[in-house]
């Protein structure tokens, strides 16, 4: 048996927050952290313990993700997941969501239940449906501030600010027997165009889980984490090179920062150890394990 291991984030950016926001960011991250924790402490799966905290974070109105998800430039909700599994390396994921409650959920389901990895749009909620998962009104999602900021955006000439905050959730875990597992979830970019999908569905770039070296959740400038296969590219730096999981996870940060990205990352191994970077000012941010909980917002 091995360590087990939970980390979370809630997304990084400039943080700029107010009080009642970090307090509300803080309070989210350690409901995620309790929803893994109770999982992984009793032997649980990782990949159980992934999904749990991620659809907390998902109903959480602070964070990016179902719930308090950012409005695309035409004023809509657009849900993007992803869920992989380190034993097989199986994934699921979905984008393009208006309805499904638990987008990480929906993007399990496509990943047990159907032969493929990546559904989106109408074809994936059809899929939803068929598969009895939970549905809202669109309304549901949206909170006035997520308003507020697409007003503010399109008054400013329609351009994304990126030094807010990219939202993005995610969650990474090792369990007992020495299995992880990634799971991410987003609304995108505020006032995003043309049904743009980011990197967080995309197994590889935003989305990676190996027993055979570690599971990472990404969240920043999604397009370069795309172009980086940045989730993909850690784990290669540890089975290719033998560097170590804060080494990888630092080297492709510099990697995206070389092209002009910005972002943060959060990693497992299957022995448990634990890793975290960002370049922004800040990330949400927490982990859980038998020795201890961290949960943080600014700094290193």
């Amino acid at each position: 048996m091995t360590n087990w291991q939970l980390m979370i984030h809630g997304g990084c950016g400039s943080m700029r927050l107010t009080a009642e926001e970090e307090r509300a960011g803080r309070a989210g991250l350690n409901s995620a952290l309790d929803a893994g924790e109770a999982i992984l402490a009793r032997g649980g799966d990782a990949l159980d313990a992934v999904e749990a905290a991620a659809r907390v974070l998902e109903d959480h109105p602070s964070f990016n993700a179902g719930r308090g998800s950012v409005l695309t430039h035409d004023g809509h909700i657009e849900l993007d997941a992803a869920i992989m599994d380190g034993r097989t390396r199986s994934a699921g994921a979905v984008a393009g969501l208006r309805t499904v409650r638990a987008p990480i959920s929906a993007a399990r389901a496509v990943m047990e239940r159907s032969p493929h990895v990546l559904l989106s749009f109408d074809g994936a909620e059809e899929f939803v449906r068929e598969q009895g998962l939970e549905t809202v009104d669109p309304s549901w999602f949206e909170i006035p501030e997520r308003r507020a900021m697409l007003d503010r955006v399109l008054a400013e000439g329609g351009a994304f600010d990126a030094d807010v905050k990219y939202g993005t959730i995610g969650a990474v875990a090792a369990d007992v027997n020495g299995h992880v597992a990634a799971a991410t979830s987003t609304g995108g970019l505020t006032a995003k165009r043309w049904n743009r999908i980011g990197d967080s569905p995309l197994i590889g770039a935003g989305t990676y889980a190996d027993d055979r070296a570690a599971a990472i959740s990404a969240t920043g400038s999604g397009e370069y984490f795309i172009r980086t296969v940045a989730a993909h590219e850690l784990c290669a730096r540890m089975r290719m090179k033998g560097e170590d999981l804060q080494t990888a996870l630092d080297g492709v940060l510099a990697e995206i920062g070389a092209l002009g990205g910005k972002g943060g990352m959060i990693a497992v191994s299957p022995a448990g150890e634990a890793a975290w970077g960002f370049t922004t000012a800040g990330m949400y941010r927490g982990k859980v394990s038998a020795s201890g909980r961290e949960v943080a917002v600014h700094g290193a």
